[in-house]
């Protein structure tokens, strides 16, 4: 008897370490933050952007995000506070500004003033697949509890680095992560070998998903900032824009392999793009 007296204290003590690491899981289960919508901006700064164009993508959000009706969407909901982070991506991608709750004006004034804080060069090549994985891993791995879930995609071309395009994105969908896209079918009249025409395509086929997915082609700079409210107000508010039918193309945008094909084709020095 007096030998299991002994035994007691150890097994108290181990009893109340497991009540306590149980209690510290349910605290940290406790603060988790319910929100509408946990929203990822992804937004392309990859090389073939100017510095001006990456300045204005920054600065296009920032307004789009000060605007009455991003805020009119974010009241909509029923918790009314939105969960938001944005990053840029090309071959890699970096946090600009980190998930925070937005409620109020002044909350979306606050973000806004932070993405035009420090403006920072582009990066190297596409890689649209590891941009939604990086994506789903910070949805997957936030303390919050979002109604809904989406990934915003910004891209001036097709996937050409990473894993296949259509893998991340079925691997994203089967999370329950809706895909939406902003492709920016800008030009200065020049022509590159690694421009895709009507990229919008390319994205409705290959890049988004989910329900209530859509695309929003920018084909003028000058608008930006207003497709970028629009998106963000058909997001945040959970709307889905009409669809559009366009037509095919030469080179087809339908083919998911198009952009690691016209990068293959670079690489190896030919002059124009193999089908």
């Amino acid at each position: 008897m007096l030998c299991r007296l002994r035994l007691i204290p150890g097994l108290l003590a181990l009893v109340l370490a497991c009540m306590s690491g149980g209690f510290r899981t349910a605290v940290a289960q406790t603060q988790v933050v319910e929100v509408d919508l946990e929203l990822v901006l992804l937004v392309d700064v990859s090389r073939s952007m100017s510095q001006a164009e990456l300045e204005l993508q920054r600065r296009g959000y920032a307004t789009a995000l000060g605007s009455s009706e991003v805020f009119a969407a974010v009241q909509s909901g029923l918790l009314q506070n939105v969960a938001l982070i944005y990053v840029e991506w090309a071959g890699t991608q970096q946090v600009v500004v980190d998930w925070r709750v937005v409620t109020s004006r002044a909350d979306l004034a606050d973000f806004a003033r932070r993405l035009t804080a420090k403006l920072d060069p582009g990066l190297r090549r596409t890689s649209i697949s590891g941009a939604l994985q990086f994506g789903a891993e910070l949805i997957e791995t936030n303390a919050y509890a979002g109604l809904r879930r989406v990934i915003d995609i910004s891209g001036d071309g097709p996937n050409n680095l990473g894993g296949p395009v259509t893998l991340a994105r079925d691997t994203v969908l089967a999370r329950g992560i809706t895909i939406n896209g902003l492709p920016l079918m800008t030009s200065d009249g020049t022509y590159s070998q690694f421009d895709l025409p009507q990229l919008d395509i390319y994205y409705q086929t290959c890049v988004i998903g989910g329900p209530g997915a859509f695309v929003i082609p920018v084909t003028d700079w000058p608008d930006f900032a207003d497709a970028v409210k629009r998106k963000l107000v058909l997001e945040i508010a959970g709307l889905t824009p009409a669809a559009r039918v366009i037509p095919a193309q030469a080179r087809d945008p339908r083919d998911c392999q198009v952009g690691e094909k016209i990068w293959r084709d670079f690489s190896d020095g030919q002059g124009g793009f193999l089908p």
